[in-house]
């Protein structure tokens, strides 16, 4: 994965390079796992998320690693798009399959301390050697 990252409100810019994969769950749903490290300002910290996904109808619900729910993605002609409330904030999605091994993502964030632009590219890779 590749994410480009804009925070408008601080002047910064940023990178993060790493890797997402997904896990099976015991109660059927999937982990999506990311790790990787965070560039900006000329230093570099560790970088990781982990969201749960779980089947709804035609659409995925996309949960915190606590449980708490976060958004539906919910496809619509091979792109998506979902909005989030925390407090004072808006987190606004986008989304869109490039190809079969390339999706795209776009997170913008914006409230009272924060105006921030997440731009990802996640692209399948071959398996690792055994």
């Amino acid at each position: 994965m590749h994410r480009d990252v804009a925070d408008a409100r601080a002047g910064t810019d940023g990178v993060v390079r790493g890797t997402a994969r997904t896990e099976a769950m015991a109660d059927g749903g999937v982990a999506w796992v990311e790790e990787g490290t965070l560039t900006m300002s000329g230093q570099s910290f560790p970088a990781t998320r982990r969201l749960i996904l779980r089947a709804a109808d035609d659409a995925v619900d996309v949960e915190f690693a606590d449980g708490r729910p976060f958004f539906r993605l919910d496809p619509v002609d091979d792109a998506w798009s979902a909005n989030h409330g925390c407090g004072a904030d808006t987190y606004t999605v986008t989304g869109r399959f490039v190809g079969p091994d390339c999706f795209e993502e776009t997170w913008h964030a914006v409230g009272p301390a924060k105006d921030y632009r997440l731009t990802t590219t996640y692209r399948r890779q071959g398996e690792p050697n055994a």
